[in-house]
């Protein structure tokens, strides 16, 4: 008999199926529905994931960088679907309709360090790194190499001048490059890793094939996905403590709709 509580094995290249608007709209409702269903694990991710980004910006500015403040808050968002492989898991088991409890929730989240999940997670690290080095370099050619006392003395000369305002938009033209792509390569990944014994170039070929599949709607979903992050982060991250585990249920529900089963 199979052991439903078990990732299931995958044999085949997984099969993508086109989803529209109405299948996010359903999936983000379904992802409501689990963190109602089990708040104290959404919570619990959502706050790792909310202090870790709060500690990075706090600490940054005591080590008078300042400017690091704005694109690694913006840059964070980049490994949010790691912090949310607990709640793939809650979803999962809710779906299956198997028993919820930390030690099956963490222990399951643990488990994925010796498998293709943990890979996953270097790419999108190497990503956020790709983009720390990149806006350290738009600064030395925009801003030469000018040092800041405060977090306002940045923002007034990034919002205040020419220079300031190319290297907002040179700055944000990279960074929704380097956000597409990583969506792209894990909008579906995580999901399917921690769902199948799947190798990590086939989870990311999948991912991408499911963007291209259904461009608009994924696309949309990725806006809001930006959206909904950035907003939740202007109160001291606080708002991530509900959006987070919104968004990472959603996610599943999202992998369940456009990939076919096993």
């Amino acid at each position: 008999m199979t052991d439903l509580s078990q990732p299931t094995p995958a044999y085949r290249m997984p099969v993508v199926r086109p989803v529209g608007i109405d299948d996010i709209r359903a999936a983000l409702l379904a992802g409501v529905e689990d963190f109602r269903r089990a708040p104290a694990y959404g919570l619990f991710f959502g706050a790792i994931y909310a202090f870790g980004g709060l500690f990075l910006i706090v600490a940054v500015s005591t080590l008078a960088m300042p400017w690091l403040a704005y694109p690694l808050a913006a840059g964070f968002a980049l490994i949010g679907p790691f912090v949310a492989v607990g709640l793939y898991e809650v979803s999962r088991r809710l779906e299956l309709g198997l028993p919820l409890g930390w030690g099956v929730v963490l222990g399951a989240v643990y488990a994925q360090s010796g498998r293709q999940l943990a890979q996953m997670a270097f790419v999108t690290l190497f990503v956020f790194l790709m983009w720390m080095y990149q806006i350290r370099l738009l600064l030395a050619l925009f801003l030469g190499f000018q040092s800041f006392s405060s977090l306002g003395g940045f923002l007034t000369v990034i919002f205040t001048t020419v220079d300031g305002w190319l290297f907002l938009a040179v700055g944000h033209v990279v960074g929704a490059a380097l956000a597409i792509l990583v969506f792209s390569l894990t909008v579906i990944s995580f999901p399917l890793l921690l769902d199948r014994d799947a190798d990590v170039v086939t989870a990311m070929i999948t991912s991408v094939k499911t963007v291209v599949t259904s461009p608009k709607p994924m696309i949309a979903w990725a806006a809001v996905v930006v959206a909904t992050l950035i907003v939740s982060a202007v109160p001291m991250m606080l708002g991530l403590l509900i959006t987070l585990p919104i968004l990472g249920h959603t996610t599943w529900h999202l992998y369940r709709r456009a990939v076919e089963p096993a």
